[in-house]
């Protein structure tokens, strides 16, 4: 007999124009589970709150910080959240308050308004700091500070579910 495929562990994270902040996040969370051999087990996506940018690459700045540190953000192409994103992910990740807000006004059921948490939550380094900054208006140090935040956050958060992830031997 054989079993049915395990489906993968769906996350996708939303910020205001995916350009910056999620693009980062989704790349750096799908490099940490491609590392440890989960990323067939783990599926990272991210989105927007709003559609200025659909179907744009990440910001050049974005791509230039990930590159510098070894990430490849090349394929990524902008999109806006949906109501089937709740249906189709594990776990939304907000990059701030305003984002957490708006998809909790958009989420359709009490267990879609419980998928939804905020990154920082998961990094120690960043106690009581809630909102990982938009470096849209900002320099190119800025972007390298925010993926560095977005780095640490995202590991806090690998950390938590990789064992309920890592499939049994």
């Amino acid at each position: 007999m054989t079993l049915p495929a395990t489906e993968p562990f769906r996350v996708v994270f939303v910020c205001t124009g995916n350009i910056c902040r999620s693009p980062m996040a989704e790349v750096v969370f799908r490099a940490f589970a491609q590392s440890v051999g989960l990323g067939e087990q783990i599926v990272s996506t991210s989105a927007s709150t709003g559609d200025w940018h659909v179907g744009e690459r990440a910001d050049h700045r974005t791509l230039t910080a990930l590159e510098r540190r070894g990430y490849d953000g090349s394929a990524h192409r902008a999109r806006q959240f949906t109501s089937a994103d709740f249906a189709g992910n594990d776990l939304v990740v907000a990059l701030d308050r305003t984002h957490e807000r708006i998809l909790r006004g958009w989420a359709p059921t009490e267990p879609d308004i419980d998928k939804i948490v905020l990154l920082l939550a998961f990094d120690v380094a960043h106690r009581g700091v809630l909102d990982v900054p938009d470096p849209y208006y900002a320099g190119p140090a800025m972007f390298d500070d925010v993926l560095g935040m977005i780095e640490s956050a995202c590991r806090g958060l690998f950390r938590q579910l990789e064992p309920a992830i890592r499939p049994a031997h």
